[in-house]
Parts: C-alpha cells; sequence; structure tokens
C-alpha cells in the first residue's frame, strides 16, 4: 500500500505484507521502504503499526521482517513493532546481511 502524508497528501513510500517466498502462506511478511528526506520523522513507525494492528485484527498469528544489519533505524522500527531478531541470516549481499526477525501475537 501507498504511504501517503495525509497533510501534503504526496505519496512517500510503500507499506505493507507480502507472502515470503521460503515461508507458510499464513506467516506473511512485513515491508515498507519510504523516500529518504522522511526518515527520522516516525512515518515508518506510524504506517507499519497500522499494518500490523491490521495483521493483529485479521488474526495473523505471526509476522516476518527481513532488515539489513547495517539499517539501525528501520531494526529499532521494527522492535518498537514487537519484533525480535532470530539470528538468522536470511542473505547475504554487497548491501550487506539481511537480518530475519519475527513477531508473534
Amino acid at each position: 500500500m501507498a504511504v501517503e502524508r495525509k497533510d501534503v497528501g504526496d505519496v512517500i513510500g510503500y507499506c505493507g505484507l507480502t507472502n515470503r517466498s521460503d515461508g507458510p502462506s499464513d506467516e506473511p511478511e512485513l515491508a515498507y521502504e519510504l523516500l529518504r528526506a522522511v526518515h527520522g520523522t516516525g512515518y515508518a513507525t506510524e504506517a507499519a503499526a497500522a499494518v500490523v494492528a491490521w495483521a493483529d485484527a485479521a488474526g495473523v498469528a505471526r509476522l516476518w521482517a527481513g532488515v539489513w544489519d547495517w539499517n539501525v533505524a528501520s531494526r529499532r522500527v521494527l522492535a518498537k513493532l514487537g519484533f525480535r531478531e532470530t539470528g538468522q541470516v536470511e542473505r547475504k549481499s554487497v548491501h550487506g546481511l539481511s537480518l530475519l526477525t519475527v513477531r508473534e501475537r
């Protein structure tokens, strides 16, 4: 889903749930990405919290999220929402390590 600022009406990124290619279909992955211009403003936390609340209301018991090891801000967002790091590396690339996190109701 597009993340849009109410006061301005511009689209600043996306946030939603997607199926994990290697996971059960009833355990979706939270995915979000926002424009650099709005980093540090709380929009990622607000958008992700809304998606997590919807998933809770829909009865989703477990959510996953991948996060780059160097992305401290995104790791903080996930921690605020109740995700915990599993210690599992989802993938390695020239961009770093993609860490797997999980949130269970």
